[in-house]
């Protein structure tokens, strides 16, 4: 309606000369109609601009920039390239160029990095008021001490992948498993962001791993302890907390869940820190939909948890658990 009043004081516009305009009439019609709409663009604006200023809205406006999640990605592709290398790279890596190709991608990974945590460091000062902490400096190191650790990484998830393969007679090949499987995927980025854990930066470890689990379904919280030989069978629907303690040899399939009791949000606080998830021990198998809950239970060496099994208690090792046999009805 407003629009066709606009043409109507405008143009002299009535329905019947409607038929009398030519295509070019209307056009001209249409773009002065449309200035009514944008004329009230500047009105939006200072509206969204007041509102970054209210501090009950969430906000970061500050000359210091925050971690770039655009740029935690760009680190982990790279990471894959010296990680795997000769599986993520453009072209083929060989005895005669490997020195050159992966000294490539660590300088790129220790530039992109250093600043991330450089942001994430400076960030989390401002917040909390921190005293300074030489944020450019330890950001410089952190990177440098995170490449050292890079050897130690590809052995723990060699064994991931061993352990994989020897468990799954489906696999054709360790290749097929580091290109295609979720879980593996899943549980590299866990491992290079709960090393980041180690050294104490904030921000960045959380935003590697949540990518991983919006493209895999697997949620792996970076401050979780996982042991060596970990293997994460399908995977979709995996959640693993911040306190879970995994040992070795453990594997658990899709849809298990290791997390915590849910508690009143003003019981928060006081529980930031403390272990709210389960432990579990050398050699355990967890079916898929398992449910096991609280920072006091622990499943022993070697049992077997069964398909859409609840737990809120502890097992004996060498325990079997499952639920007992549907009652089905065919009609």
């Amino acid at each position: 309606m407003l629009v066709k009043l606009f043409l109507e004081k405008r143009k002299g516009f009535t329905m019947s000369n409607k038929s009398k305009l030519t295509t070019g009439d209307i056009c001209k019609q249409e773009a002065n109609s449309s200035t009514i709409f944008r004329d009230q663009l500047p009105e939006k604006t200072e509206k969204i601009i007041e509102s970054c200023y209210d501090n009950n809205n969430h906000n970061h406006i500050d000359y210091d920039p925050l971690p770039s999640k655009e740029s935690v990605i760009i680190i982990i592709e790279k990471l894959k390239e010296i990680i795997f290398p000769g599986y993520f790279t453009a072209g083929k890596i060989d005895p005669s160029n490997l020195k050159y190709r992966i000294g490539q991608s660590v300088s790129e990974i220790y530039d992109i990095l250093s600043i991330q945590i450089t942001n994430s460091i400076r960030h989390e000062c401002r917040r909390y008021n921190k005293e300074c902490s030489q944020c450019e400096e330890q950001g410089q190191k952190t990177a440098l001490n995170f490449l050292d650790s890079i050897p130690e990484i590809r052995q723990k998830l060699s064994k991931d992948i061993n352990a994989t393969y020897s468990g799954d007679p489906a696999a054709r090949s360790c290749d097929e498993i580091i290109f295609s499987y979720p879980g593996i995927f899943a549980t590299f980025i866990y491992r290079i962001a709960h090393k980041l854990v180690d050294f104490k930066v904030p921000l960045l470890p959380r935003i590697m791993t949540e990518h991983a689990h919006s493209i895999t379904g697997i949620d792996i919280h970076p401050g979780a302890d996982i042991g060596d030989s970990f293997v994460i069978d399908h995977g979709t629907g995996v959640v693993i907390g911040e306190t879970t303690q995994i040992k070795n040899n453990v594997r658990i399939y899709q849809g298990v869940t290791l997390g915590a009791l849910s508690l009143p949000s003003n019981k928060c606080e006081s529980l930031r820190g403390l272990k709210r998830h389960p432990t579990i021990e050398k050699g355990v198998i967890i079916y898929s939909g398992a449910t096991i809950l609280g920072g006091d239970t622990v499943i022993g060496e070697r049992s077997v948890v069964g398909g859409n099994v609840w737990l809120i208690k502890s097992i004996p090792p060498d325990t079997k658990i499952f639920l007992d046999e549907p009652r089905l009805i065919y009609k």
